[in-house]
């Protein structure tokens, strides 16, 4: 397969493609194509993904150019070993602490890891940045989102609507990281083939999870059976990620999390890691990270005074 971007202006050629050419040299590789340049004439050929996603990496770059941002600096990719960056609707997504740096390097090297954090330190957004992008690349055939339903019962009871309607608020979450990340149309055309879904914890049951990328959102509200059922659904080629903050858990009183549970049962196991993210990696708005603190300050005073 042969893909043609034809440039408006040598100058942004020029930018296009690098300093000597390297964000050819990058593409090539990264891609595995054939690229060659000639003026404004940019061709790619290999085999029909490699190249579709090699177009996309220029057309996003192409993108920022005529909207007078500057190409992303793929050299930096290449040379830090906190793992790759992702170009996804002509943004890059990277490491923003030295917590999501070690979060990217153990997704990278463990076929299960556990990110537990406070809100806004980027758990769910770069386990969704992860999967998109192993599809892309073709390392995994599908991925599959899912959250525990801890208010599914009684109380969505009254809401207008069948389970699905009911349900949805609770998967809002790993929709709005899915388009951030992917086109609508795209993420409808995906989701229509079963290339991606995104449902209810409780539908992993009986079910084998063959070369996909799984992410488990919120498992802080998983009870002890949940999590060991999912976690005993990974098959082969497939990777999965599990996000949680273990401060904000909505189970009945009583229940343990089976996310704080597992922590000590899997320790140590080969091909399994926990990062711990805290408010230093909190990349939302500056006041979220005040917040989560004065919360935790709060959490500790009423502890003490509880216990006086």
């Amino acid at each position: 397969m042969e893909k043609i971007i034809r440039l408006l202006t040598d100058e942004e050629a020029i930018k296009l493609y690098g300093s000597l050419d390297e964000n050819l040299r990058y593409a090539e590789e990264k891609f595995r194509v054939k690229v060659f340049a000639r003026n404004r004439r940019l061709s790619i050929s290999g085999d029909g993904e490699n190249v579709l996603a090699a177009a996309d990496f220029f057309g996003e770059q192409l993108a920022l150019i005529r909207n007078g941002g500057k190409p992303l600096p793929v050299r930096e990719e290449k040379d830090s070993g906190a793992g790759p960056n992702f170009f996804h609707k002509g943004k890059m997504i990277r490491a923003k602490s030295a917590g999501q740096e070690e979060y990217i390097a153990r997704v990278r090297e463990d076929d299960i890891v556990f990110s537990i954090g406070p809100a806004g330190t980027g758990k769910t957004y770069l386990a969704v940045a992860f999967a998109v992008d192993y599809l892309k690349q073709r390392k995994v055939s599908r991925i599959i989102l899912t959250r525990p339903a801890v208010e599914a019962g009684e109380s969505l009871g009254f809401l207008p609507g069948d389970f699905y309607a009911k349900i949805n608020p609770y998967l809002r979450p790993l929709y709005d990281a899915l388009y951030d990340m992917m086109d609508g149309e795209e993420v409808a055309r995906h989701m229509q083939r079963g290339v991606i879904e995104v449902a209810p914890l409780a539908y992993m049951r009986g079910r084998t999870l063959n070369d996909a990328f799984v992410i488990l959102d919120e498992g802080q509200n998983t009870t002890h059976e949940q999590m060991k059922m999912f976690l005993t659904r990974l098959g082969a080629s497939s990777k999965a990620v599990i996000t949680g903050d273990i401060t904000q858990i909505d189970l009945p009183k009583g229940k343990l999390s089976g996310l704080i549970e597992c922590q000590r049962i899997l320790k140590g196991l080969d091909g399994i890691s926990f990062v711990y993210l805290t408010d230093k990696d909190v990349v939302r708005h500056r006041l979220v990270k005040e917040i989560v603190n004065a919360y935790e300050k709060h959490g500790r005073r009423s502890a003490k005074s509880g216990s006086a």
